[in-house]
């Protein structure tokens, strides 16, 4: 009896075994069919071995070519992939241009072009186009754009920080033209309807304070910005002016070689303005060509949107003790990038370089330091139209000078 109640559970033992194993069997002819499908894709695109671009990219050709219900554009796909390997260095100031933008990219390079009138960089925390500044008597600026306003969409079509070339391309357009933005402020969202305008990007602009100071802004740095600041301080030179104001709140940079001309007028010759340092280690030192041309106190404005060529000629100035700095801490972009044309037209701008200030100070992403760290009140709301009277970090500028 015993014998044949183990003879019973053995037989429903090796039933259970049975079950499981065809239901195993089946399951997994399934799951080869299904992958057998679409995975002879992934097994034929890429090898964990394949390192070489070229090859990888080719298998990816193969499998649209063979696969691919809709028509393929060679071109956008090899410009899409030029895009996205260059996007995979994961650093804000290298990107790719195409053949068509960079005529644009050129003319906005050289202070001229057509749009509304902004200077953008990629907000990394939100991934989003942000106004570093309007420019000055811009569309942007009356319309009433401010500092750090985010973009976005334009003309209903929404771009993240990774797309902020293709949203400059389509802010930019035909004189007379309108171009709608979308804004966020502080949470909230706004819409802008502008009209484009030819913009002269960097006036320099100066004027006579109380107790003889000269006071000299611009917005960025361009072709002739250098040779525009000298005419303007000589003018005020004239007017008698005994100690000096550069604003550069809000300037955003520029022409690396126009900030140097800058620092020339006011430093010794042979004085080390820079060290350009590149990915070997190897060091270019800039120094200042001519004996000086201005010899007066200076103090300089910065404030959290000073970058780049701005932070070239204030950390220079205070490295060799020719300027203190007023206002708040700079916006720490200390690196250099070079735009090369390729043979078909098209053009990278590259990072290639970092900068360190004469003492070799770093300044990527850390900043410059003010001498008086000065903050305005809360009440102010749009630097680029703040009155002299409210405008707190002038007033010490102006105070440090007497």
């Amino acid at each position: 009896m015993e014998g044949k109640k183990r003879c019973k559970i053995y037989k429903i033992i090796m039933l259970v075994v049975i079950v499981a194993f065809i239901t195993f069997l089946c399951t997994s002819i399934g799951m080869y069919q299904y992958f057998g499908k679409t995975g002879n894709a992934t097994i034929f695109a890429t090898k964990a071995e394949d390192t070489n671009i070229d090859e990888t990219l080719n298998r990816y050709k193969k499998i649209i070519d063979k696969y691919y219900l809709g028509e393929i554009n060679e071109e956008k796909l090899k410009e899409g992939a030029i895009k996205g390997y260059i996007e995979g260095l994961d650093d804000p100031y290298t990107e790719y241009i195409s053949k068509e933008d960079m005529k644009d990219y050129l003319e906005d390079t050289m202070g001229n072009f057509v749009g509304i009138g902004i200077y953008m960089v990629k907000n990394e925390d939100a991934n989003k186009v942000q106004v570093l500044a309007p420019i000055k008597n811009s569309p942007a600026e009356k319309a009433g754009i401010l500092p750090g306003d985010l973009i976005v969409a334009v003309d209903d079509v929404t771009y993240t920080g990774d797309d902020m070339s293709v949203a400059a391309n389509k802010i930019k357009g035909e004189e007379g033209s309108t171009v709608k933005l979308e804004i966020l402020r502080e949470g909230e969202t706004k819409s802008f309807e502008l009209k484009r305008e030819s913009i002269k990007v960097n006036p320099v602009e100066g004027k006579v304070l109380s107790n003889q100071i000269g006071y000299i802004e611009f917005s960025s740095f361009d072709d002739e910005t250098a040779k525009d600041f000298k005419d303007k301080y000589l003018e005020l030179e004239k007017q008698g002016i005994k100690s000096l104001i550069i604003d550069l709140r809000n300037n955003g940079g520029g022409i690396v070689d126009e900030a140097l001309e800058i620092a020339d007028y006011i430093t010794e010759k042979d004085a080390i303005l820079l060290y350009e340092v590149d990915k070997e280690n190897k060091e270019e030192i800039r120094k200042a060509k001519n004996d000086p041309i201005i010899q007066m106190p200076i103090i300089i404005l910065t404030n959290e949107n000073t970058a780049s060529s701005s932070e070239i000629l204030a950390g220079a100035l205070k490295d060799l003790g020719k300027a203190k700095i007023c206002g708040e801490k700079t916006y720490g972009k200390g690196v250099i990038q070079q735009v090369l044309t390729l043979p078909d037209g098209s053009g990278l701008k590259i990072t290639s370089e970092k900068y360190l200030t004469p003492n070799k100070t770093e300044i990527n992403k850390i900043g410059i330091e003010p001498d008086e760290v000065v903050k305005l009140p809360d009440t102010v709301k749009n630097i680029l139209n703040v009155e002299e009277k409210d405008d707190t970090q002038l007033q010490k500028a102006i105070e440090m000078l007497k």
